[in-house]
């Protein structure tokens, strides 16, 4: 199965336990796939290295060495007009098209897409 992860889950499995990080546990076992574009990976890596300094317990090196080794990274396509309420999202929307991804795990209380799309 291939997902595409919106930043706070994966961080959410990173620094915290919980459900995020089994999601995470099973991507280490090969049993899904993380897809995710140049622009998701800015994202995380923006994140990700806020976080660090806020948990220096937690080393996060081995995981995104893990992450730039097993991930799918696919090309970027643009969309002609913002799909999702927070535009800022649209980058897990444009992955999913670009992929065929169907699913998209977050743990936003707001769905991505606007009900006007």
């Amino acid at each position: 199965m291939r997902i595409i992860l919106d930043t706070n889950v994966l961080v959410s499995g990173i620094f915290f336990k919980g459900p995020p990080f089994r999601i995470l546990e099973t991507w280490k076992q090969s049993k899904i796939k993380i897809v995710a574009s140049n622009s998701i990976l800015e994202e995380y890596t923006r994140t990700i290295h806020r976080l660090s300094h806020q948990f220096p317990a937690i080393d996060v090196s081995d995981f995104w060495d893990l992450l730039t080794v097993k991930a799918e990274i696919v090309a970027e396509i643009v969309l002609l007009k913002p799909i999702s309420r927070d535009k800022s999202d649209d980058k897990f929307l444009a992955c999913a098209l670009s992929s065929k991804v169907s699913i998209i795990v977050s743990g936003d209380d707001d769905p991505f897409i606007s009900s006007s799309f």
